[in-house]
């Protein structure tokens, strides 16, 4: 299947898909936890920007990237966009929260896909179980990753933006940390 043929199809769908390249991948519904996490970074995200030119969107608007198709948990972009847009191709700014079951699509896939496009400059990928994030920034032609936890600063000067990472997990109930593990 090509993209044009997969966002012909995925236009009639009643739901949502990725497109890994090759074939639609069936979007799952989320937990409570992953949304309420995804809608306080939208709209904190939302807050820091208004009056600037830049956007967030998600996690029902697609962005292409290497000729894929994929719904991030919240994204930005900062280029003009015709309102009746279904994907935006340039996106400066992406962020996943991670599943048990995207772990490896979100740290791997996604991860090289989103590092091939030339517009995006920094990815997060946020935790669900913990107060953390992963953050992968571009620098020249190299990437940089830092982690992110607890009272940190999650830094975005690619929007003129920071949010304190604790901000996005302010209304969320995480779970207890497992009473077995070793310290």
């Amino acid at each position: 299947m090509t993209l044009d043929q997969f966002l012909a199809w995925e236009e009639a769908q009643p739901l949502r898909h990725e497109f890994d390249g090759w074939h639609p991948v069936a979007m799952t519904g989320g937990t409570d936890l992953h949304e309420a996490i995804g809608g306080t970074l939208r709209a904190l995200l939302r807050e820091r920007l208004r009056g600037k030119p830049c956007r967030v969107r998600g996690p029902t608007l697609k962005i292409e990237v290497q000729g894929r198709i994929r719904y991030p948990d919240a994204f930005v972009y900062c280029t003009p966009v015709p309102p009746g847009e279904t994907v935006i191709r340039e996106p400066v700014v992406v962020f996943e929260v991670l599943s048990p079951g995207t772990s490896r699509t979100d740290r791997i896939e996604k991860l090289r896909e989103y590092q091939a496009t030339p517009s995006i400059l920094r990815y997060i990928i946020l935790e669900q179980d913990s107060v953390a994030a992963t953050v992968f920034a571009r620098e020249g032609d190299h990437w940089d990753a830092r982690v992110l936890t607890g009272g940190e600063i999650l830094e975005l000067p690619e929007i003129d933006a920071a949010i304190p990472l604790s901000d996005i997990y302010a209304d969320v109930a995480l779970p207890a940390p497992d009473q077995d593990a070793p310290a």
